[in-house]
């Protein structure tokens, strides 16, 4: 799946919208009414990817060198192995936030 596609996914996941289009240049989605939009980035943006978490009542787990993330004990998504630094593991949690958002709004008729 790529970025766009997660990103879709994990918005509908969360009730977030209007989705008006997909920003490529800044890896987002434009959100909200023409006149008033804002840009929806949780792929890089550690606060959006919080509140994503946050409204879909993920437990998210970072160990040593890898993430987790639960939704009522339930295992959603697991990453592969980081080993870099503290940055590298603050990316990889925001991704697999937005890959487990995905993952339920896959699920979503």
């Amino acid at each position: 799946m790529n970025d766009q596609q997660l990103l879709e996914l994990a918005a509908k996941a969360a009730g977030i919208g209007p989705v008006l289009c997909f920003e490529s240049a800044r890896n987002c989605l434009r959100i909200g009414d023409r006149e008033s939009y804002r840009l929806w980035r949780p792929l890089d943006d550690d606060g959006d990817a919080l509140r994503l978490a946050v409204k879909l009542h993920m437990h998210v787990l970072i160990h040593a060198d890898w993430v987790e993330v639960l939704i009522d004990g339930v295992q959603i998504y697991s990453t592969d192995s980081c080993y870099s630094t503290d940055g590298c593991m603050i990316e990889t949690a925001r991704r697999a936030i937005v890959r487990a958002a995905a993952e339920i709004g896959k699920a979503i008729a």
